[in-house]
């Protein structure tokens, strides 16, 4: 008997929202994609804010638990779902994860992903601040990722899932991962993993093609 399909309330450009679609099809879990049209304020609408009160994807409903948080989703599915494999039970092992979710939330988020607003959707960012911000973040992990072929350790976690999406779409922002090889590896690794899903391209910035 199969399981009831998990409803993702998404937005295809959204990397907070690939993240989770990524994580679902990571986890082989059957998932009903749930059009959210952002630019049309769909997110805005009472019914959308019933199931998140800040108006954002990714929100999912898996037969009635209702969540929110790009990360917190992926800490539920992983704990759920993963079997152990995506999230360390071990004090250092779940910190070292933690740290990575909070820099998704926080340097990427206001680096590649604010970089990528501004090219893909507008935003009134300050393009040099906000690609300077991009490059410093991604030399740091580039020098982590010489030590460890994933972010928190020798296995893929919900870490190296929150980080993937942004930076693997920093071209679009006009953010160079050209002298960043432990990164572009590491962007391989991840999307050679089983279950892979790609979030869509734009052509833009950097992104040509």
């Amino acid at each position: 008997m199969s399981r009831p399909a998990i409803k993702l309330y998404n937005f295809p450009r959204s990397g907070h929202a690939h993240r989770v679609e990524l994580m679902l099809s990571l986890l082989g879990l059957p998932t009903e994609l749930v059009f959210v049209d952002l630019a049309k304020g769909a997110h805005k609408q009472p019914e959308f804010l019933a199931l998140n009160a800040f108006g954002q994807v990714p929100v999912i409903d898996d037969q009635g638990v209702v969540l929110a948080d790009s990360n917190a989703i992926l800490v539920y599915l992983a704990q759920k779902y993963g079997q152990g494999r995506w999230l360390p039970a071990d004090p250092v092992g779940a910190a070292r994860v933690q740290r990575w979710l909070s820099v998704a939330a926080g340097q990427i988020a206001s680096g590649p992903a604010a970089a990528r607003m501004i090219t893909v959707f507008g935003a009134p960012y300050n393009a040099e601040e906000v690609i300077a911000r991009s490059h410093s973040l991604l030399k740091v992990i580039d020098q982590e990722l010489a030590n460890t072929p994933y972010l928190a350790g020798e296995e893929p976690t919900i870490a190296d899932v929150a980080g993937y999406s942004y930076i693997a779409h920093a071209p679009e922002g006009n953010v160079s991962l050209d002298d960043y090889a432990n990164v572009r590896a590491w962007l391989e690794r991840i999307e050679a993993l089983p279950g892979f899903v790609a979030m869509p391209r734009t052509v833009a910035g950097l992104q040509t093609a």
